[in-house]
């Protein structure tokens, strides 16, 4: 049963995703009331927390939980809630809706994230700590009469004038979370050489890409790394992996993370993925972007996107603009995926939204402006197929992979119940209810070195 409000949308946002889920492919194949009923459905899913965590684990090393069958370095952890019989108390702190995201993940409370706090709130006090899902509060107010959602207790380890009229830019922990709603695992800094948080269909793609070792990849958008690293590690680090981005905190914390789990083979520069096909060749330095036309064995572009499958996710303030903002940016991409990809080589594409236009119209433009592409049935294929409404044939959406969570019912988690649930009840849960996510396989027919996509 949903406890918090669907995900709150500006009204254009909001019409352009019922539109899209709505079409009429859609409606004729079930009835207008079913598609309006998944779509309500969807938006409440986005609001809450999947039910479980999942965790890859490396080789050598394995914990006592849930091991996913069809991917065998995965592991999956229950997320239990909401508990329902935490006292709200008088003493409140109203933090963002972002921060209330990461809280609902199993973080604490951050100095920074908190909007409001009670007016004589105090180090060590027992605090309640809500979202402001519509970003009205303002900061530093001592009183919040909006629209707020309860996330659960802790205690405060400052007081309101440490946060509003003490150090400035104060950092670090403001709450420290001892009654959440959603009892989720907290893995910062638990084995960090050997477990690495991913949501699951993420954990997918590296497998559906299926890297080999002494292969050549590339990771045209690769931050933070864990689809880099995981590529990385199913290639017995024997290879090369390429990875790219343009922003240079995003690729230091790449290499940290690379560092730490002992993987060799990955290589990351700081570079604009659009800009990394070498047209000159007196361009560039040896083994560095820009690369040569068909340099590469597999590749996976793991678009920027407009972000609508993450979840927990109550509130996006994003306009209709910013939204559709993606899909021209994903298409330059995908024109210097196909060119620096070998003939016989791999392409997957990746977003984590739920959106028709960058997903299934995406597939539909790439077969039609790119000959050479042939789409490619997915293993393992743990997603449903893909949604009507692009023009693709029946075929071609059996081939895709579109996780949405709306094919489920909204329901709680409780240890009990789990205790009691059989393994492959558990499995199929974790497969649908999760993060909406999209997934396509391409393969390279023939060459393209001599044609031009503009």
């Amino acid at each position: 049963m949903p406890i918090f409000p669907k995900i709150s949308l500006r009204p254009e946002v909001e019409n352009y995703l019922r539109e899209s889920f709505m079409n009429k492919e859609v409606v004729s194949a079930s009835s207008r009331q079913e598609a309006e009923r998944k779509f309500e459905t969807l938006l409440l899913h986005l609001s809450h927390p999947p039910p479980f965590t999942t965790v890859r684990q490396f080789s050598g090393f394995s914990i006592p939980v849930l091991q996913h069958p069809a991917l065998p370095d995965i592991l999956l952890i229950p997320v239990t809630g909401p508990r329902k019989n935490i006292e709200q108390q008088q003493c409140e702190v109203i933090v963002g809706a972002q921060c209330g995201n990461a809280v609902l993940r199993g973080a604490h409370v951050y100095v920074p994230g908190i909007m409001s706090a009670s007016k004589f709130m105090k180090a060590g006090d027992v605090i309640s700590v809500y979202s402001d899902i519509e970003g009205k509060c303002k900061k530093g107010a001592k009183e919040f009469d909006g629209t707020k959602v309860f996330l659960g207790n802790g205690i405060s380890e400052v007081s309101r004038k440490d946060i509003f009229n003490g150090i400035r830019d104060l950092k670090g922990i403001g709450i420290r979370m001892t009654e959440p709603i959603y009892l989720s695992p907290s893995f910062d800094n638990v084995l960090p050489s050997y477990l690495f948080l991913q949501n699951l269909p993420s954990a997918v793609v590296a497998h559906v890409l299926n890297p080999q070792p002494g292969e050549k990849i590339l990771d045209l958008c690769a931050a933070p790394g864990g689809k880099t690293t995981h590529i990385a590690a199913l290639m017995r680090d024997q290879g090369e992996v390429i990875a790219l981005d343009k922003i240079l905190n995003k690729v230091e914390k790449l290499k940290q993370n690379a560092s730490l789990l002992g993987l060799r083979s990955i290589k990351a520069f700081c570079f604009d993925a659009t800009k990394a096909l070498k047209l000159d060749m007196a361009d560039g330095t040896e083994g560095a972007p820009p690369f040569l036309p068909e340099s590469f064995d597999r590749i996976l572009l793991d678009a920027p996107c407009s972000g609508m499958g993450q979840r927990p996710n109550m509130a996006c303030t994003w306009s209709l603009k910013e939204v559709t903002s993606y899909q021209p940016l994903q298409r330059k991409l995908f024109n210097v995926a196909v060119q620096l990809l070998k003939p016989g080589g791999v392409l997957v594409y990746s977003t984590c939204t739920v959106t028709l236009a960058e997903n299934e119209e995406q597939v539909a433009w790439a077969l039609t402006t790119f000959p050479c592409l042939q789409l490619q049935p997915q293993e393992p294929q743990i997603g449903g197929e893909g949604m009507v409404g692009a023009g693709l044939s029946l075929e071609q959406l059996r081939q895709l992979q579109r996780f949405d969570p709306s094919v489920v019912p909204l329901q709680s988690v409780d240890p009990d119940c789990l205790q009691d649930a059989k393994r492959e009840d558990m499995i199929w849960l974790a497969n649908r209810d999760c993060i909406g996510f999209f997934i396509a396989k391409f393969l390279k027919c023939k060459s393209t070195e001599k044609v031009s996509w503009n």
